[in-house]
């Protein structure tokens, strides 16, 4: 039997003229020893149901590790006269950062070897790996608990010597001036939201740091402190889901005050960049896909179109080079870049693939000829290109070795469109071995939200389900960011149903097309996307085999109620605020907590991480708990949580593959797939 729950006292809650019961809210509590106990009651549980899977988890696990070449280096990146990569070694968890003089060949010298800071600890992430500007000194923060609450060290590169200082409650970001003598860096609130920036002087205790910049609304946050790509200046970007304002300090004059560029305005968005003394807007205004304006360093009350708004194409970022404008957009659902040369005609890098997710590399230099880009799809392992910006001309600089016998002519991807319910097409994404026999099982993925692009990607855990006959599909739906900003627009707030639906309409498209059939299909989503998996299992349970929530955020008005969880407030611009009553109606129709109701119910698996500042735990337990006390069927109903992690999981990269394989057993058996 799974762990009783039995017992607590249930908590009601009265909004809107309706009273709505919750009898599992005392697993929000952590320090409550009986929650702790509770939850390793539960893993315990989701071992002994898996148990006889023990040999096939096993066996995925030995699939993956033969398909990665454990023993290996990146591309190194050039900056100046030093050369920069990651290199790892088999038998060992994280990489080590190093770099060579002169040339990438020879040994290499250590700038952090991520094993040794993990040696002592079960989780080891980097937030921060910066190198000064003089290439001496190194900025780097490490998070031991994985709730990305990050302390920053600093190191003299030459002889490893670490500065005294240890700052406490940063975050992801930072920028050194360019003296090198001050880094800038983010630190975060009661909420985790970052929301202050410091100047330090290396050599100081944090305690007589300057603060910089203080954002007091709490919609705001300041995720992407950095520089600009020429080094002249301090970016100090405050966002938030709708509206957005850039600061910035020169790093040659980095005690000085920040300059705010254009001020905010509700339902504004702008990116900054700077060129040629000239500052490069990227903007929403009156442009929902973004343009690109040009402004003088010192006025921004006039400034030039220099790529003007597409409803076609989608403008996400330019990246200025000194004699070079790189724009990095989306046309027709899949990744561009445009280069535009100073003063010549522009030009698409585009590939021949279906479907593929193509993004900017390690550009470490200004001064240069050549753009580094990485390119991956279900077919193809993961390439680092570096593309001429004059003539286009692309040059393969590594190409990532696939061990084990991989042969991508035994597979085919395919992109297609289904139709929603509105009659909106909606592009799929999918991949499987050549001679399958259809309608064959299929695992659907999806996520949808925050405008983010979900472009296929090469796994090599991926192949111990096409091997076995599985097909596997991306329903790139409405939400998410593949067809443009109105694409997200149309997925968010008032609209958040038709991700869902469009989910639905993709496996009932697959369906009709004859590539998998009712109860063949198995769906996984992570984080927004295991709300996806939430309300597709609790809108269609009939339509799935088995269903994989990764740290799934399901109990949504409850979080979106309480302003004291992280990202809470900065929600609301994208879910909605429960306490506006129309609000709360759109979203207590769709709440996979709210709406799980007596069904008979597909396998389902759910995850979470004790530490996980972005999901809280609670949100797949209590979903676990009330999914078990209304289930009408029989298949199984699991929850793992890492209690030693958060958001992202397991931190090294073999722990991450025996999480994966037990996840893709768990699929393979309720599908009913031999092993």
């Amino acid at each position: 039997m799974f762990p009783p729950v039995a017992g607590r006292r249930a908590v009601a809650r009265t909004l809107h003229n309706e009273t709505v019961t919750d009898d599992y809210s005392w697993l929000r509590n952590r320090d409550d020893p009986a929650v702790l106990a509770y939850l390793e009651a539960e893993n315990a549980y989701s071992g002994a149901a898996t148990s006889h899977l023990d040999a096939l988890q096993k066996a995925i696990f030995q699939e993956i590790k033969s398909r990665v070449q454990e023993a290996d280096l990146s591309a190194p990146a050039r900056r100046g006269d030093w050369w920069y990569g990651r290199q790892t070694e088999e038998g060992r968890q994280y990489p080590k950062f190093v770099r060579w003089s002169g040339a990438p060949e020879g040994p290499g010298e250590v700038l952090l070897d991520q094993n040794e800071l993990a040696s002592s600890h079960g989780f080891c992430a980097i937030g921060v790996l910066g190198v000064s500007p003089d290439q001496e000194l190194l900025a780097y923060s490490v998070d031991h608990s994985g709730n990305e609450d990050f302390t920053l060290r600093f190191r003299r590169v030459e002889t490893g010597e670490e500065y005294p200082e240890q700052l406490t409650s940063t975050y992801y970001g930072g920028a050194w001036s360019a003296d090198t003598s001050y880094f800038f860096y983010p630190t975060i609130d009661h909420t985790h939201r970052p929301y202050r920036v410091w100047r330090h002087r290396l050599g100081t205790e944090q305690t007589s740091d300057q603060l910089v910049y203080e954002e007091r609304d709490e919609r705001f946050h300041l995720d992407h402190v950095g520089a600009t790509r020429d080094d002249r200046y301090v970016l100090i970007p405050a966002e938030s889901s709708t509206t957005s304002e850039v600061w910035v300090i020169p790093t040659a004059a980095p005690t000085t005050q920040p300059r705010l560029l254009l001020p905010r305005r509700a339902g504004v968005r702008y990116l900054a960049e700077h060129k040629s003394n000239r500052w490069l807007i990227v903007t929403d205004e009156n442009a929902p896909n973004n343009k690109v304006v040009s402004y003088p360093i010192d006025d921004l009350s006039t400034g030039d179109v220099i790529v003007a708004h597409d409803p076609e194409a989608k403008v996400a970022r330019v990246l200025p080079f000194e004699r070079h404008l790189v724009i990095v957009g989306r046309k027709q659902g899949l990744p561009v870049v445009t280069v535009w040369p100073d003063g010549g005609e522009a030009f698409d890098i585009g590939f021949d693939e279906p479907t593929y997710q193509l993004t900017i590399g390690e550009n470490l230099e200004y001064e240069t000829n050549s753009l580094r880009l990485a390119y991956e799809s279900f077919l193809t392992a993961p390439r680092i290109i570096d593309a001429d910006l004059d003539s286009g001309e692309r040059t393969v600089v590594k190409e990532t070795k696939v061990p084990g016998g991989f042969d991508p002519t035994q597979y085919e991807q395919a992109r297609m469109w289904a139709f929603a319910a509105d009659g909106v097409r909606v592009p799929i994404s999918l991949v499987h071995r050549r001679g399958v026999a259809w309608p064959a099982p299929l695992l659907l993925y999806g996520y949808g939200a925050y405008e983010s692009a979900v472009d296929p990607w090469f796994s090599p855990a991926r192949m111990s389900l096409l091997d076995r006959g599985v097909a596997y599909a991306i329903a790139h739906v409405r939400g998410g960011g593949e067809m443009g900003r109105l694409w997200h627009e149309k997925g968010r707030m008032a609209h958040k149903v038709n991700t869902f639906t469009d989910f639905i309409a993709s496996a009932e498209h697959l369906i009709d097309q004859g590539f998998t059939e009712r109860g063949k299909i198995a769906v996984r989503g992570v984080s927004a996307g295991g709300l996806l998996m939430g309300a597709a299992a609790t809108m269609r349970p009939d339509l799935w085999a088995v269903v994989v929530a990764e740290v799934p955020f399901v109990d949504v008005v409850n979080t979106m109620l309480d302003a004291t969880i992280p990202l809470t407030v900065g929600e609301w611009e994208e879910w909605g605020n429960p306490v506006i009553a129309e609000d709360y109606g759109w979203m207590s129709a769709y709440s996979p907590y709210e709406n799980t109701v007596p069904a008979v119910y597909p396998a389902i698996l759910a995850t979470g991480g004790f530490n996980d500042p972005r999901v809280a735990y609670w949100e797949p337990a209590k979903w676990v708990a009330r999914l078990r006390a209304v289930n009408k069927g029989d298949r199984p109903i699991l929850l793992k949580t890492e209690l030693g992690s958060g958001h992202s999981g397991p931190s090294g990269r073999y722990e991450s593959w025996h999480q994966q394989a037990f996840v893709l057993a768990f699929v393979l058996d309720q599908l009913g797939v031999e092993a």
